[in-house]
């Protein structure tokens, strides 16, 4: 005699149930498989392609105005900065570049903006900016400081860049990356300069990082 075993409904749903959760897993281990295929893949191609950070150099720095009148200073300064990609197969885009200048670690000029712009590779850039101070407030010692840099015969300056890039590796573009420069302009000064504009046409490498 043959036995018949009748399945409850109970049994039959717990059965399907099991199968549903066990697709869900393939599904889940095979995305997890392929994002973890797909990063690694970002990864090697970064850490193959790892991007030099740019180079900047000033090529010209021009003031025209450095006063004191007690504890306010009106500066007025033109420079001329070359950018250079040294990356062979790594291009940069620039989405916010501001230049300003200080001297003896106070700022003497407001912020100057650079329109974005795209580098390819291995590419270089002038850059001009005009920094302008205009009645800025500064610590009372500076005026003592200037005059002893008049003695001494040289002004030193630095030049800042702050701001925001991007690195492209063929059709792939990394987020935003900040980047300072700091550049350091050393130029002849005595008391019979003050008035007269003080020129430095002498290259100097500037500090970047990323």
């Amino acid at each position: 005699m043959s036995q018949i075993t009748i399945k409850s409904p109970k049994h039959c749903a717990t059965k399907q149930g099991f199968k549903i959760e066990r697709n869900y897993k393939k599904l889940y281990f095979a995305f997890s498989a392929s994002f973890t295929t797909i990063l690694l893949l970002l990864l090697l191609i970064w850490f193959i392609l790892h991007p030099s950070k740019p180079q900047f150099s000033l090529k010209e720095v021009d003031i025209y105005q450095f006063n004191l009148s007690g504890p306010m200073l009106n500066s007025s300064i033109q420079l001329t900065l070359l950018s250079k990609n040294p990356n062979q197969k790594v291009s940069i885009y620039y989405d916010e570049f501001q230049v300003y200048a200080t001297y003896k670690g106070q700022r003497i000029t407001g912020d100057s903006s650079v329109p974005p712009f795209y580098q390819g590779n291995e590419e270089s850039n002038l850059l001009t900016a005009s920094l302008i101070g205009n009645g800025l407030p500064v610590a009372p010692s500076l005026g003592y400081e200037v005059g002893r840099d008049q003695i001494n015969g040289r002004l030193v300056l630095n030049l800042r860049v702050i701001g925001k890039l991007r690195w492209k590796i063929g059709t792939w573009v990394s987020g935003h990356y900040r980047f300072n420069v700091n550049c350091v302009s050393v130029m002849a000064f005595g008391p019979s300069m003050l008035g007269a504009p003080l020129i430095s046409a002498q290259g100097a490498q500037c500090s970047t990082t990323v």
